[in-house]
């Protein structure tokens, strides 16, 4: 099996359904009534914007930056990036696949409406903090002063204010 596919697979298992069904289950699975319309609304907006983001982030990374996204503290899961992105989305943070992600994890908060999910989400930030940071000391080895330089002028996972 290829890959870049398991890649792809286990992002999308854990990410997009994984977590936020335990989200869900440990917010004692509320319905569609408890959760109202404009839970509803606003987890499908945040939903569209957050997965969006990602997709686009996967889709340039794989066209720009000759990769996969999916390495996990530092065990190459799919073949790592060959070149450093530092445009496109990776012109707004160094981590917008994550930023997507967690945009879309916040809809899912607000439509729960609930501490477990709440406390679930800043766990899965945590990880992925220290997950990040191990990733960035690969990059610093494999890009060098060109990825110290992007660093300087990015944030790890919000856009810059300028």
């Amino acid at each position: 099996m290829n890959r870049d596919f398991i890649g792809y697979l286990l992002g999308l298992i854990i990410f997009i359904i994984g977590i936020p069904y335990v989200m869900y289950l440990a917010s004692g699975s509320p319905n569609l009534a408890e959760i109202g319309l404009r839970g509803l609304l606003i987890l499908i907006i945040l939903a569209i914007t957050g997965i969006g983001l990602s997709v686009w982030s996967i889709v340039y990374m794989k066209n720009v930056g000759g990769g996969n996204p999916f390495d996990a503290f530092n065990h190459e899961v799919a073949p790592r990036t060959s070149s450093l992105m530092t445009d496109g989305p990776y012109g707004i943070c160094r981590n917008p696949m994550l930023l997507g992600v967690f945009i879309y994890h916040i809809g899912v908060l607000i439509a729960l409406l609930s501490v477990e999910s709440l406390l679930i989400f800043i766990i899965e930030v945590l990880i992925m903090n220290v997950q990040v940071k191990k990733e960035e000391q690969r990059l610093k080895i494999d890009f060098g002063k060109d990825y110290e330089e992007y660093v300087k002028n990015s944030n790890r996972f919000f856009p810059k204010l300028k």
